[in-house]
């Protein structure tokens, strides 16, 4: 090969390179460099639950693993100080008395939301609505300019019905389209899940929808 040849050739890969690394720019504007952060904040709790007994890992839990693996996020648990009892009758108690007293129950740990642009939100549906831990971490959390995308495990297929209300307590917040599915399918078919989430997030284009207002 002659030297006039490698040099048209050299002209012509650098062209691509430049035009790719121009247009992955533009599919992450608004992100930085290498796309949006994400965090998978999840609320769950082992022991005895609905319809599959005790297990060692929530139903959440599983499903957050699931949502992260696909995403590429990283894991947060949202866990309180005080842990709930593993029996579900008292569990149940314990959730109906906290929505009445309208508490935020202390938490473990906290997570530094600065380092992340979306945050997948997830939690058991209790009595119809969101643990009073999850409010804790959205009420004590700057979600500013934060994109949240709730998850839920459930006896149904659905999520609480509250999350419209969760800009209330996340400030700053913009909520995307949520994702709720049964325990017991979570539990058992982890394997029939997988797909389920991600043709959960390919229609709602979590990317895109999360940068443009």
């Amino acid at each position: 090969m002659n030297l006039r040849k490698a040099m048209l050739i050299g002209a012509v890969l650098l062209t691509v390179l430049a035009a790719a690394a121009y247009s992955l720019q533009g599919s992450f504007a608004g992100f930085g460099f290498g796309g949006p952060k994400v965090l998978v904040a999840y609320f769950s709790r082992a022991g005895e639950n609905y319809a599959v007994g005790r297990t060692e890992k929530g139903n959440t839990a599983a499903l957050a693993e699931i949502i992260a693996d696909e995403t590429g996020g990283d894991l947060f648990e949202i866990k309180t100080k005080e842990a709930y009892p593993e029996k579900l009758k008292e569990v149940l108690e314990v959730a109906r008395r906290e929505q009445k007293e309208n508490a935020r129950p202390e938490l473990a740990e906290k997570v530094n939301l600065a380092d992340y642009d979306i945050i997948f939100l997830g939690y058991p549906n209790w009595c119809s609505d969101m643990p009073m831990a999850v409010y804790t971490f959205l009420e004590t959390n700057d979600f500013e300019g934060k994109t949240i995308i709730p998850f839920s495990t459930s006896l149904t297929d659905a999520l609480t019905g509250n999350e419209k209300n969760i800009p209330l307590h996340a400030k700053g917040a913009k909520v995307l389209d949520g994702l709720g599915l049964e325990g017991k399918f979570v539990h058992d078919t982890p394997r029939l899940v997988k797909p389920l989430v991600k043709e959960w997030l390919d229609n709602l284009n979590w990317k895109e929808a999360a940068k443009s207002e």
